[in-house]
């Protein structure tokens, strides 16, 4: 036993050692974009907008972690829960980001990222009150996207890119089960504080 947390310690160590030397490995990342839904059945949304902000860990030189918040509204006109109706989907999004500079090191000049990863998220309907309709409860979806990343000076980037994204959950008006398979693409802008 006394061996095994010897090797323990020594491993930890060495993590330490490598993660000290490194700079820069945390981040919060603000996003705010928009972009066209794939309509679900018997529902003809508008134009999709949100924003989300994210906290992120490079654990590697070019692969991290990111973890955050978000929230996405698609207007509609007329849907199978009403007419005049906002579907939103809000929760937690969660994964990994590469991210490469094209040349030099990562900071100093324009690089490319892709991430993927999943959201935990649940979709709710309001009325034009604002009033929330339906909640469909928080379920896991997916999204993958890719982007830029350009240096605005030491600690801050700005990042355009563009993410798919894909949640599917029921929800139940007046005792009728509906399943609402919400797709879209968000073309997005982001800005980035490294620390």
């Amino acid at each position: 036993m006394k061996r095994l947390t010897m090797v323990f310690a020594a491993a930890c160590l060495i993590g330490l050692a490598a993660t000290a030397h490194a700079e820069k490995r945390w981040g919060f990342d603000l996003r705010t974009g928009g972009g066209p839904s794939q309509d679900p059945d018997q529902v003809a949304m508008g134009a999709g907008w949100g924003f989300e902000g994210t906290f992120q860990y490079r654990f590697m030189p070019h692969l991290g972690a990111y973890a955050g918040w978000d929230w996405v509204r698609f207007p509609t006109d007329d849907s199978f829960a009403g007419t005049d109706m906002d579907f939103e989907e809000t929760g937690y999004v969660f994964g990994l980001r590469f991210e490469h500079p094209f040349s030099g090191e990562l900071g100093t000049g324009p690089a490319w990222w892709v991430r993927a990863g999943g959201t935990y998220d649940h979709i709710e309907i309001e009325n034009p009150d604002g009033d929330i309709v339906v909640d469909s409860g928080h379920g896991l979806g997916w999204e993958a996207g890719t982007g830029l990343a350009f240096a605005l000076g030491t600690n801050w980037s700005l990042t355009p890119g563009a993410r798919y994204r894909s949640l599917s959950r029921d929800m139940t008006i007046s005792g009728a089960v509906q399943k609402v398979d919400l797709s879209y693409v968000l073309f997005e802008v982001g800005l980035t504080r490294s620390f």
